[in-house]
């Protein structure tokens, strides 16, 4: 039997949730489930690591994953009903086995055995063609050269997905894995895979179902278009590219999750006769790649990167001053210089990778990303995309909006699946349901007497000295008078004032799944602008 939580523990386990960012709160995390563990409360203990994941996960950690996910897998296994016994429960824990696995890929110094282990522990929990298994095989082969097995597990990954698409959904077969992620954002990693083999046309055609609009998310159609910038210009359809490139860099350019598009942006600007436009990017993106904890973006960005640069020489446009690749403020170099510096970086992480998995692969596939040799001739780039002009030949269709009028009483497994329809990375502790987007920290919970009422907490990152509470009041107290949401306000924490803010809305009459995205969105875009004004302050 699981005994019960701890009432100290749990007050612990929330004050350790509202610490900022950083070694403390990770460190406070880890104590506490080392004392769940010890005082015999593994639920204390699993939501503590719960939490201590998604700290790792927050900071681009992958390589600590591992362990703390079998320790998970573990517990889980002891105590069976530890998660719950409903539909979903078992979810969060099965994303962060996935993570796990596909840190391997983002870094040389995550575990390649540990991952084939937690890899292989995952299809024995799976169905026997299980979609996600079939991809994280497909995508691990592919990392480390064997196109072989990749693509045996990549046929089975798209059959899985075609048949999904046939057979319709019911109470014992959800409509999709949860674990599997986003299929648009899927069928996006498959045509990155196939343009990587060398079948741009093929890398097309997958991608089609995203620039339709049959399947999207909020991260589409801009990863679509990125993918198919370079099938495109292989495909002689040079303007199309440049269409896409415009439109999909105009996001990419600033968001955090924009990074690992970058490369292809500047593949494009050199591959299709932009130099100076690529010129501009790289100068532009240059000081963001310091920042970046994924060595495999920081690769790709630099073998981008340094791909311009000679072309650029070959050019003539070596004159050019722009950031070195230490990313150092007022440092200059000039082109040849950077592009130097550049290729140095992309060998040297990749000589990482290949040095932990046992293989040449990712040098070899660096060095023939320097070799490429301009594809097109330039064409005018587009100023303006406001239309979004997905296809050549025509404009698609809107897609259609999914079912969403069905009236249900809210519960904790529909702000899920809400979240899961928007695309967010989400944990649960089987009480609350909780994500973090940029600066903010967001709990979701059905409260009230009958669970009737969507309750939200937002905590930001940033904290004040607690000398600063009257400048803090104010502060909330002019967003209080400015806007609705969230209703902010501020307490003490260990010597350091937090500010977060809540949100409420009555749902006693229910609300249908299309409804509660609408609610959960607006809770987000205004919680993580109350936390950027947090940010914000001097």
């Amino acid at each position: 039997m699981i005994p019960p939580r701890d009432r100290g523990l749990v007050a612990a386990l929330a004050d350790a949730r509202d610490q900022p960012d950083g070694p403390g709160r990770q460190a406070a995390l880890d104590r506490l489930a080392t004392r769940a563990d010890a005082q015999g409360d593994p639920r204390t203990a699993l939501a503590a690591r719960f939490a201590l994941i998604e700290t790792h996960l927050h900071h681009g950690e992958w390589w600590r994953l591992p362990d703390l996910v079998r320790r998970c897998l573990a517990a889980v296994d002891g105590a069976p009903g530890l998660l719950g016994g409903g539909p979903g429960d078992g979810d969060p824990l099965r994303r962060y086995q996935r993570s796990a696995i596909e840190g391997t890929f983002g870094t040389p110094r995550a575990d390649l055995d540990a991952a084939r282990s937690l890899l292989d522990d995952l299809a024995r929990r799976s169905e026997p063609d299980s979609a996600l298994v079939a991809e994280l095989r497909c995508r691990l082969a592919d990392h480390l050269g064997d196109e072989p097995t990749a693509r045996r597990e990549y046929a089975r990954w798209r059959r899985h997905r075609s048949g999904a698409a046939r057979l319709p959904a019911g109470p014992d077969r959800p409509a999709t894995d949860p674990a599997a992620g986003c299929p648009a954002c899927a069928l996006v990693r498959q045509a990155q895979l196939v343009a990587g083999w060398g079948d741009p046309a093929g890398a097309l055609d997958t991608l089609r179902p995203v620039l339709d609009g049959e399947v999207h998310c909020v991260d589409q159609p801009e990863q679509a278009l990125t993918v198919g910038l370079l099938p495109w210009l292989r495909a002689g359809e040079a303007q199309r590219a440049a269409r896409a490139h415009v439109r999909a860099y105009r996001r990419h350019r600033r968001e955090r999750g924009g990074l690992p598009h970058l490369a292809a942006h500047l593949r494009f600007c050199a591959l299709g006769g932009h130099l100076e436009r690529g010129l501009d990017i790289l100068a532009e993106q240059l000081p963001r790649l310091p920042g970046s904890p994924d060595d495999l973006v920081a690769m790709e960005f630099a073998a981008a990167g340094a791909l311009l640069c000679g072309l650029a020489v070959e050019a003539g446009l070596d004159g050019r001053r722009l950031p070195g690749a230490g990313g150092r403020p007022g440092v200059e170099v000039d082109v040849a210089t950077l592009g130097a510096q550049l290729a140095a970086r992309a060998a040297r992480l990749a000589g990482s990778f290949d040095a932990r998995n046992g293989t040449g692969h990712q040098s070899g596939r660096i060095a023939a990303w320097l070799a490429e040799r301009p594809l097109a001739a330039p064409v005018p780039l587009p100023a303006e995309d406001p239309a979004g002009d997905l296809h050549p030949d025509d404009e698609p269709d809107e897609p259609d909006e999914p079912d969403g009028t069905g009236v249900a009483p809210l519960s904790l497994g529909m702000i899920g699946a809400a979240l899961d329809r928007r695309g967010d990375d989400w944990t649960s502790d089987g009480a609350t349901v909780t994500g973090r987007w940029g600066a903010a920290t967001i709990r979701f919970r059905p409260a009230g007497p009958g669970g009737e009422v969507l309750h939200a907490r937002v905590v930001a990152d940033r904290r004040l000295a607690a000398d600063r509470r009257a400048e803090a009041y104010a502060f909330c107290n002019a967003w209080n008078h400015d806007r609705l949401l969230p209703k902010a306000y501020v307490h003490e924490h260990d010597g350091e004032l937090v500010l977060a803010g809540d949100v409420t809305v009555d749902l006693a009459y229910g609300v249908a799944p299309a409804q509660l995205v609408v609610l959960l969105t607006a809770t987000v875009t205004t919680g993580t602008g109350y936390a950027e004004a947090v940010a914000a302050l001097p």
